[in-house]
């Protein structure tokens, strides 16, 4: 019961870091890497969780364990709300004025900015100092790794099948396809479309369901799927998009002669 818990506050958490990465909110350099570091510490635990759901039931220590994660996890959750309050009050305030209420106004920002930036970086670094403490216990509780992580699992095995229905995504997916099909009018021959955000808010899965998309098939005359792993390999990277492309496994000696293969595939 535990695990089901966290893991649902992880994601809630994880789509909250993403939405302030993305905010237009004007948050100070510490701030902002407070959360990157935040981000990178929940990183590192969430691949324990699936271990520590099935040894809580035996072992009181580890259910210990994930009861001081999930009060945690409430607490980074309130100060994540906290900043998402501040920059929705920043925005209602953000109206036509004379020069001296902007002058005002300008002096009480700066002040309350200063102590809201002060009192969140401390809040956080009181937090990421107790996930570090969480995680080096880890090797004292016996947790490991098990399982596919979605964060931490080989890009190799990202297949572009989708695994089941998935619901709440057709307002983003509708925006994307507007991209992929409008940007064709450009004057470049290319154009690249990102998908950005923290790992685990479902980025690999919006896009499966652009790339299976009947209309996407039907507006494209070719199409490949690679995942690029952390170990980058271009030769490998090249040679699936050409076995995608020519639909043959052809051996290649260097990646000069597979690149050029490539692009007679590509030409026109």
């Amino acid at each position: 019961m535990a695990e089901t818990a966290v893991t649902a506050l992880f994601k809630v958490i994880f789509q909250k870091l993403a939405d302030e990465a993305s905010s237009k909110y004007d948050l100070s350099q510490r701030i902002q890497s407070d959360l990157k570091n935040l981000g990178k510490k929940l990183s590192q635990i969430q691949p324990l969780l699936n271990d520590a759901s099935h040894k809580e039931i035996k072992e009181e220590a580890v259910k210990r364990w994930l009861n001081d994660l999930q009060h945690l996890a409430y607490d980074i959750e309130d100060v994540l709300d906290d900043v998402a309050t501040e920059a929705m009050h920043q925005e209602l305030t953000q109206e036509p004025e004379s020069v001296i209420g902007k002058i005002r106004n300008f002096i009480l920002t700066c002040c309350t900015n200063f102590s809201l930036s002060r009192r969140l970086h401390k809040k956080l670094e009181d937090i990421t100092t107790e996930l570090e403490r969480l995680y080096k216990e880890k090797s004292e509780l016996g947790l490991i790794v098990k399982g596919a992580n979605p964060i931490y699992a080989s890009r190799r095995d990202e297949t572009s099948l989708l695994e089941s229905d998935v619901v709440g995504r057709e307002g983003e997916k509708k925006r994307l396809l507007n991209q992929l099909f409008v940007g064709e009018s450009s004057k470049e021959n290319f154009i690249i479309v990102a998908i950005v955000g923290m790992g685990g808010v479902g980025k690999t899965t919006l896009a499966r369901m652009l790339y299976n998309d009947t209309g996407v098939k039907d507006h494209f005359e070719l199409m490949a799927w690679v995942c690029v792993s952390d170990e980058f390999d271009v030769f490998k990277i090249s040679q699936i998009i050409y076995q995608s492309v020519a639909k043959e496994n052809k051996p290649f000696e260097d990646i000069n002669q597979l690149q050029i293969a490539l692009k007679e595939k590509l030409e026109g």
